[in-house]
Order: structure tokens, then sequence, then C-alpha cells
């Protein structure tokens, strides 16, 4: 089956996806694209796949960098291909023509960012955690030191578990009032004391209040469409003993 591949018009003449599962050689509840390294996956299908996905953004399988993400506000700059250890970080950014930055979601945000004027560009892995403690920040932040602007900076937010599907506890709604009493805006009344985040609204507002020249979410929500997308929190919901990993990249 051939890949499918999203892509948002935001990111102008950058090449990147937004990869489906769809086209994969991975089986059972691992069905597709399953990209994740870090799954229970059969380790030489996981390569095929990420392989196919190099293929498909037209770098070497080593050039497609990724890092070991940790739900962190860590970014780091790539250079060059990777050697030995993943860095702990949860965004990358690059002026580097040739390399494909890489993020690993299974309902958190994956967020690409260009500004094709300065050549640089960035990948981030959004969850709640990352987003709440500046990790769309600091990849900007990084972008900067590259040479790049804000406001010639534009952002699209990937596949991601949208509010409908994300049901959370009073104690999740604390840690966003917390930091912010106005943060009530991404929470809807759920059943009993429960909530419901919208958790792609939630990384636009931090974008745009960080000074982005534009910020879009391409609007595909990974929990409720099962046959595109892997979902960690529907795997759970199924009893399911692991998920899969999707994968987006953004290349110069």
């Amino acid at each position: 089956m051939t890949l499918e591949i999203l892509t948002s018009d935001s990111l102008g003449p950058v090449r990147h996806g937004f990869f489906t599962r769809r086209g994969g050689a991975s089986s059972g509840i691992f069905s597709g694209l399953n990209c994740g390294t870090g799954s229970s996956d059969q380790a030489e299908v996981v390569s095929i796949n990420r392989n196919r996905v190099a293929e498909a953004m037209d770098v070497l399988p080593d050039d497609l960098i990724a890092v070991y993400q940790a739900h962190t506000a860590d970014a780091v700059t790539v250079d060059a291909p990777i050697i030995g250890n993943k860095p702990r970080a949860d965004a990358m950014v690059t002026a580097a023509p040739g390399l494909a930055l890489s993020i690993l979601t299974a309902d958190c945000q994956p967020v690409l960012f260009s500004d094709p004027e300065a050549g640089v560009i960035g990948a981030a892995h959004a969850g709640w955690r990352g987003a709440l403690e500046g990790v769309l920040e600091a990849t900007l932040d990084a972008m900067e030191a590259l040479g790049a602007a804000r406001a010639n900076t534009s952002a699209a937010i990937g596949p991601s578990i949208s509010q409908g599907a994300y049901e959370v506890g009073p104690e999740f709604l604390d840690a966003f009032l917390a930091q912010d009493p106005d943060n009530t805006r991404f929470f809807a009344n759920g059943k009993d004391d429960r909530m419901q985040f919208d958790l792609p609204a939630y990384g636009l507002h931090r974008l745009r209040s960080a000074g982005i020249g534009h910020a879009e979410w391409i609007r595909h929500c990974t929990y409720s469409d099962a046959d595109r997308f892997y979902s960690y929190r529907r795997a759970t919901h199924a009893g399911e003993a692991d998920y899969g990993r999707l994968i987006s990249v953004i290349r110069l």
C-alpha cells in the first residue's frame, strides 16, 4: 500500500509530511507504518517502515534524525546525523540541507516549524506536559539562534487527540490553572468531576502567544480514526498491550 502523507500549505515550499499508519509493513496491533523503535514491534519491521519514510522524504536512512523523547521542554540543534545514543529532548532544529527531523507521536502533538527565508526548520513533540513546560517556545528560541525570525516562522500541528476524546481529571486541570488561571478556556465539562482538554487549541495558544507568524492545526484526531492513526489512549481503552507510533518529518 502507498504511504499516506498529510501536509500543510502553511509550511510552504519546505518538504514535510505527517505520515498516517497506512502503507507500512507492521502487523497485528501495530498494523501499518509503525515507526516506534521503542515499541515491542519487531525491530526489523520498524526499520523497514522508517526506511520507507526516509525514501519518501528523499533522504538516506541515517539522515532521518530522531531524539529520545521524554516529555521535556528541551530542544537540540542538529547539524549532522546522530551517531550512537540519541540526545534526550523533545524538539530539534536545523539549518542543514539534507537532514530530515522526525517526531513520533500517538496522541501528542507533532509540530513542524519552518522559516523558509532563513532556511531554518524545527520539529517538536508536544504532549500536555511538554507544551505546559514550554517545548514550543524552546523550539522557536533554538530556531532564532540559527537565524530564524518568529514573525517569518510558520508551524503546523499534525494529527493529535481532540478535545472530545481527551478526558482528564481535576488534578490535570489544577496543573494548568497553577500556571495561568485563563487556561480554563481549554477545558470543557465532562462526566462527574472529569474535564475534556483541548490539546491542539492549547498548542496554538502557546505558539501565537510566543509571536509566531502563523500556526494551524491540520484537524485530524488520532483517537477517532483507527484506520489512519495510532492512539495511545485508544489502545489503553481497548486493553491492548502496546501501540504504534506515527512519524512526522520536515527537511530542507
